[in-house]
């Protein structure tokens, strides 16, 4: 029965296309050159097909049958394009072929080629995606058959995903060594090839991928090429500059010098255009293009500054990072130093009421300090990165220890301590007051300086810390009294917070400095700049007023307990100097970045 009616259908649709077919019933003269077509059961694509000829009287064999793998009588024609642009149309060629047909699907015609490309199809419903290209090159020797190169680029501005914002614009450029290019085609997305004569412009947003090929005056047809991309709609005009941060990494020492090598890797994010250009200036040079991680291997103090600027214009504020790079120690064979330290409220017992912290140090003078280990009570050991905080009542046991970069690991310690419950909820703040000392004149003002003492007591869970702020300055740790040795009307506020939390309302004194009549400091340092231990900051060393220069008001010399107490006296200095405007913030930054680098009070 399935025999039967392909059979009909094939008889059908055989007598439409009869006028325009060429003659398939009787052999025509064989031609110097033959082409074969196939076709099986795939209504997608002819079995076989030829895809070059030359030129002249060529003999057509066009084959559907079961020879050729039709086991369902499936008919399909072979038919060449006489009206689509940019092929060939002097070719009539339509042939129906069946399994079934009078020539049991084997069809021969002889037709006459040109140079130049023929477009065949199967004209039968549902068979469209049946379709070829035969390119026809003109036969003489040494003749043209190397078809053009053809090539395309994507241009526009994009998002940090790669994305075109707005338009995508391809340029297709083709090249022929040979007779030269004819044309050059292509399509959008599923659209018809087209001549392409200037770049084309792709607004409508989404996924999108341009076809293109080209074909020489010798009728040579490159291979259909293909770019895909994404276009997206715009934002709103970006205004924001990128954020840019830099990572400096490298094996440290115990003081945080890079041991031979410190890498330096910029990292920049733009939410709305997109990053750009990430720059950087090392040591005073020019900016130079970012692409890959810095390696600084020359010893010494190193200054990196970096900037990044997006696609919209938007060009960050300049930032920096400093480090140092010390030579690589001799092979380091000695283990670290580590200790530990436990705080927190203690009973008259020494015991911790209701938590007791515990911190770890290690430092290591050659290779650095690698790891820090501690093990509770038994417990397996654990890294070390945050104080240790034990909460549970009874007696504890911390044991610890520490390896540096060369894997010398230091001998176990131990420390031992007990937590008790804690004391009733302690709601009430602490009482702090403050006093002012200092040879005062006939009006009562500070002759010199003045001497700030504040104190504070807390009868419930004790006092946990005090603060204060000069002026207009921040709120600074009080550890000891300080002096304030400028000229001028001064506001001091305070305040004091108990380990239970509690912060007493702030309270201040006011006081009023006046200028010696003597020269404050005879001695006076007169170096031409700031220096802190032997750095020099390069900020000019002014005359204060009262005869001390800025150097004399530092005095490095002075003998502080702690590294935190000087730099803190070097920060409220300089803060008083900024608010007469004797200093700049600027030069302020530099005087307090030498103190926090030296070795003072240490």
């Amino acid at each position: 029965m399935i025999r039967r009616l392909t059979a009909a259908l094939a008889v059908l649709l055989l007598v439409p296309l009869s006028s325009a077919s060429a003659p398939a019933s009787a052999a025509p003269r064989a031609a110097a050159q033959v082409l074969t077509w196939t076709a099986d059961d795939d209504i997608t694509r002819y079995k076989s097909a030829p895809t070059q000829a030359v030129a002249g009287e060529t003999t057509i064999i066009w084959e559907n049958s079961a020879a050729t793998g039709n086991t369902t009588g499936m008919p399909h024609t072979l038919t060449f394009d006489t009206s689509t642009e940019g092929y060939n149309h002097d070719v009539s060629l339509n042939i129906l072929a069946s399994p079934f047909d009078a020539n049991d699907g084997r069809h021969q015609a002889t037709v006459t080629l040109t140079p130049g490309r023929y477009r065949y199809f199967c004209s039968i419903p549902g068979h469209s995606q049946m379709v070829g290209e035969l390119v026809v090159t003109d036969g003489g020797g040494g003749g043209d058959t190397t078809p053009p190169t053809v090539t395309a680029t994507v241009e526009g501005d994009r998002d940090q995903d790669g994305n075109y914002v707005g338009v995508a614009t391809v340029t297709v450029t083709a090249t022929d060594e040979g007779s030269g290019v004819d044309t050059v085609e292509y399509q959008v997305d599923d659209t018809s090839f087209q001549p392409y004569t200037a770049p084309v412009p792709v607004t409508a947003v989404g996924d999108h991928s341009v076809q293109f090929r080209a074909t020489d005056t010798a009728g040579n047809t490159s291979a259909v090429g293909s770019v895909s991309f994404r276009v997206v709609a715009p934002g709103e005009e970006d205004t924001t500059p990128p954020t840019v941060t830099a990572d400096i990494a490298g094996d440290r020492d115990g003081d945080g010098n890079y041991l031979g090598t410190a890498t330096a890797t910029l990292t920049a994010t733009d939410s709305q255009s997109g990053v750009a250009a990430v720059e950087y200036s090392l040591d005073g040079g020019a900016y130079t293009a970012y692409t890959t991680p810095i390696v600084v291997d020359t010893v010494g103090m190193h200054m990196l500054h970096y900037r990044a600027t997006d696609t919209a214009g938007n060009t960050s504020a300049e930032q920096m990072a400093h480090f140092t790079v010390v030579t690589r120690p001799d092979e380091d064979t000695t283990p670290p130093t580590v200790t530990a330290t436990v705080a927190g409220d203690r009973d008259e017992d020494g015991n911790y009421l209701g938590t007791a912290t515990a911190t770890l140090t290690a430092t290591d003078s050659q290779s650095g300090v690698a790891a820090v280990e501690y093990s509770l009570d038994g417990g397996a050991y654990t890294a070390y990165t945050t104080p240790v905080v034990v909460s549970a009542v009874g007696a504890h046991t911390l044991r610890y220890r520490a390896t540096d970069t060369a894997g010398n690991t230091s001998a176990e310690q131990a420390t031992q301590f007990t937590v008790v419950p804690p004391a009733a909820d302690d709601t009430t703040a602490p009482t702090v007051a403050a006093t002012v000392t200092g040879e005062r004149d006939g009006n009562g003002a500070y002759i010199g300086g003045a001497t700030v003492t504040v104190t504070a007591t807390d009868d419930g869970s004790g006092v946990a810390s005090i603060e204060y702020a000069l002026d207009t300055g921040a709120w600074t740790a009080y550890t000891s009294a300080f002096r304030v040795p400028v000229a001028g009307t001064h506001t001091v506020r305070y305040r004091a917070t108990d380990v239970a939390g509690n912060t007493s309302a702030e309270a201040a004194t006011t006081f009023t400095v006046v200028v010696d009549g003597t020269d404050a400091c005879p001695a006076s340092d007169t170096r031409a700049t700031v220096v802190i231990d032997g750095d020099d900051t390069g900020v000019a060393n002014l005359d204060t007023g009262n005869g001390c220069t800025i150097n004399d008001l530092i005095d490095e010399n002075a003998g502080y307990p702690r590294h935190d107490d000087f730099v803190r006296h070097v920060e409220a200095v300089t803060a008083m100097l900024v608010a007469d405007g004797t200093l700049t913030r600027r030069q302020q930054g530099a005087i307090v970045r030498a103190a926090a680098r030296s070795d003072i009070g240490a």
